[in-house]
């Protein structure tokens, strides 16, 4: 049983469709039971976004900090430990910071812009200067900043549409990465 968990665990192809799918509840948790509120659905739709790349990153960061445990404990962890930990650091400050703001711009009744907007834009670099190949993990914040920016309806309509189908590709994606069963690297080829 403990081997079992231990391979969940440390197994990268997992995370991704947890991840989706967790953050898929909360949305849905978020918007149902805010279907009757008077906030804006400016408002709304921006929590609902926020709230489903914050959940998707910082169910990640939070794997890999797992991950990173688990390894470090068995001892089969190769590479540096303080780089691992900060990568994981440095991806949930932020996602769950998102995750907070999003609360937090729904009860103050505030959208708190420039909140919004540093949180997205310091995740969506931070996935990319870890590598370019985190591009897709870090499209939703660009979707994010978009709409928060946007100032014509139809405009908004487009972004929040791009953003679903992106989305959906996504998990999809992660869905077929997950039967797999490969690494990430055979998966993209890079092996």
């Amino acid at each position: 049983m403990i081997n079992q968990l231990v391979t969940l665990i440390v197994d990268e192809g997992k995370w991704p469709a947890a991840s989706l799918g967790l953050a898929l509840l909360a949305v849905a948790i978020l918007l149902y039971r805010r279907r009757h509120s008077d906030f804006p659905t400016r408002r709304r739709v921006l929590a609902a976004m926020n709230l489903f790349f914050g959940v998707t990153i910082g169910t990640m960061a939070f794997g890999h900090l797992l991950a990173v445990t688990t390894k470090l404990a068995l001892g089969t962890l190769e590479g540096s430990i303080p780089v691992l930990y900060v990568i994981g650091a440095v991806l949930a400050a932020p996602s769950w910071s998102l995750i907070y703001h999003t609360r937090s711009a729904l009860a103050s009744g505030d959208e708190r812009g420039r909140a919004t907007l540093v949180l997205n834009a310091w995740l969506a670099l931070t996935l990319l200067a870890l590598g370019i190949h985190n591009l897709p993990l870090a499209a939703p914040a660009f979707f994010n900043i978009g709409y928060y920016l946007h100032s014509r309806r139809v405009v908004g309509w487009a972004i929040v549409t791009t953003a679903v189908v992106f989305n959906a590709g996504l998990f999809i994606g992660s869905l077929i990465f997950l039967a797999s069963g490969q690494s990430f690297e055979q998966f993209s080829g890079i092996e």
